[in-house]
């Protein structure tokens, strides 16, 4: 449409004569009048049809909620005291446009949408997304990205993209596995994390980086879980634990207050917690340490630190026996520099601290990193109290211990739960109401009906055939 203006910038042009573009929201058939209203991706006003255009009557007296159209009018101020919901202004209509008709929806979007079935919710997300609360929630995103972006821009950290197609390896969870159809019987497997990647970056002297990344873990779901989520992942060469947790406050800090000043941190600097006095006071390594647990508008944060390397992994098949070490974090995680030399002599395994951090909020663990391993003995010894031989190591992680063999700094990062951050500042009960098409709580896209079935031939062009 040419010409068209946004209708947030209606109040700039009272008087003139003006085309806009959109959704008609509700309409009001007044007889001699038709009164309805449009909205745009800025914002919404309202449209009036009067008798001297008698044209734009008839024309108004046809469409009908969620038709696209294009209107042609004349700005005019507004008095009444529903003037501030339109911005102040009003159109009088002097044409109307048929884009596109739309069939009545099939759930509906005039509210915030809660007391809706989610399966319905999901199935016709495209429509859900309409809604004014959905809109709001993935605008606010954007403006949170954006304000990381520039924010780390100054910090002097470079934002690189990492595979998404890479290798499998142990990193906690389960891998989401690609079958490849050039060297059949092999795969690649969906990054849980960059974590090995954002390491070689320090190795390559890229010395800072960050990314907005997509991570996919194949685990069970709940409220601040998802198959495929977003992680604000950064990596830092040359710096200690003290860095990363400033930058990353600091950070946290500027959001709140730049973007919602209506929000109250409840103490800064944020409290240190260590993982003992979590568990000790709070029976959680996530405490929600806040004064008010009714104020919607007051975040906690707070820092755990001196985790355990490493724990016990579950025996109860044999009760009267000891399961065997794996580690609390991920096994690139750095000791404490106290003990530095007990994982190296793989003694006094238990009393062993990481260097890692998490930085937790309401209740919910937000983030966490760590400083790394970047010497190669180092990285062996851990695999090696894990049972894991050096010669396994050697073949899995060859061009990680290779790096570290070239001249690796010390290097340290976090990474973020992007959609759990979104969620709590938007009041949301679960990061689904962040995230544009998530999946339902069985892992399913219910709007594409995925994962589907694929066609015989394209199975046997992978050397796939399903069993029984």
């Amino acid at each position: 449409m040419k010409n068209r203006i946004y209708i947030k910038d209606l109040k700039e042009n009272i008087g003139q004569e003006i085309n806009i573009a959109g959704w008609v929201d509700v309409r009001r058939d007044q007889g001699k009048m038709v009164f309805f209203d449009m909205r745009d991706m800025s914002g919404k006003v309202q449209c009036v049809t009067l008798p001297v255009h008698a044209d734009a009557i008839l024309q108004a007296k046809e469409i009908r909620p969620e038709w696209v159209v294009g209107v042609s009018g004349i700005v005019k101020a507004r008095n009444d005291k529903n003037a501030e919901k339109g911005g102040g202004v009003e159109i009088e209509v002097t044409n109307i446009e048929v884009f596109n008709k739309a069939e009545t929806p099939n759930i509906d979007i005039t509210n915030d949408g809660y007391e809706i079935g989610e399966e319905h919710r999901l199935k016709y997300r495209y429509l859900d997304l309409r809604r004014a609360r959905m809109q709001k929630n993935i605008r606010n995103r954007h403006k949170v990205v954006k304000f990381i972006r520039d924010a780390l821009d100054k910090e002097n950290f470079i934002e690189i993209e990492t595979p998404i197609l890479s290798k499998s390896t142990a990193e906690g969870a389960r891998d989401f596995i690609v079958p490849s159809r050039l060297d059949q019987g092999k795969f690649y497997a969906l990054p849980q994390a960059p974590q090995q990647y954002k390491q070689l970056f320090m190795a390559s002297g890229m010395e800072r980086y960050f990314q907005m990344a997509k991570c996919m873990r194949d685990e069970d779901l709940r409220g601040d879980r998802q198959p495929e989520f977003t992680q604000l992942d950064m990596e830092m060469s040359f710096v200690d634990r003290e860095d990363v947790m400033a930058l990353n406050e600091k950070l946290l800090i500027e959001i709140v207050q730049n973007l919602y000043p209506e929000k109250k941190i409840q103490e800064i600097p944020f409290p240190r917690i260590s993982y003992k006095e979590a568990m000790e006071k709070y029976g959680t390594d996530r405490p929600d340490v806040r004064n008010d647990k009714d104020d919607k508008n007051l975040l906690a944060f707070c820092w755990v630190i001196d985790f355990p390397f490493f724990e016990r992994t579950d025996n109860s098949d044999n009760p009267t026996a000891e399961g065997e070490w794996t580690f609390t974090h991920n096994p690139f995680s750095a000791a404490q520099p106290q003990f530095a030399e007990d994982l190296l002599n793989k003694k006094n395994i238990a009393e062993i601290l990481t260097n890692q951090y998490d930085i937790v909020l309401n209740g919910y663990e937000i983030g966490g990193g760590s400083i790394r391993n970047h010497k190669p003995e180092a990285l062996l010894a851990v695999y090696e109290i894990m049972g894991v031989p050096q010669e396994q190591v050697e073949k899995n992680l060859f061009y990680m211990l290779e790096a570290f063999r070239a001249g690796t700094p010390p290097h340290g990062g976090i990474a973020w739960g992007f959609d759990r951050l979104m969620m709590i500042l938007e009041n949301e009960p679960n990061i689904r109401e962040v995230m544009a098409f998530p999946k339902n709580g069985e892992g399913k896209d219910l709007m594409m009906s995925s994962p589907s079935e694929v066609p015989d031939k394209q199975l046997k062009e992978l050397g796939i055939k399903l069993g029984k």
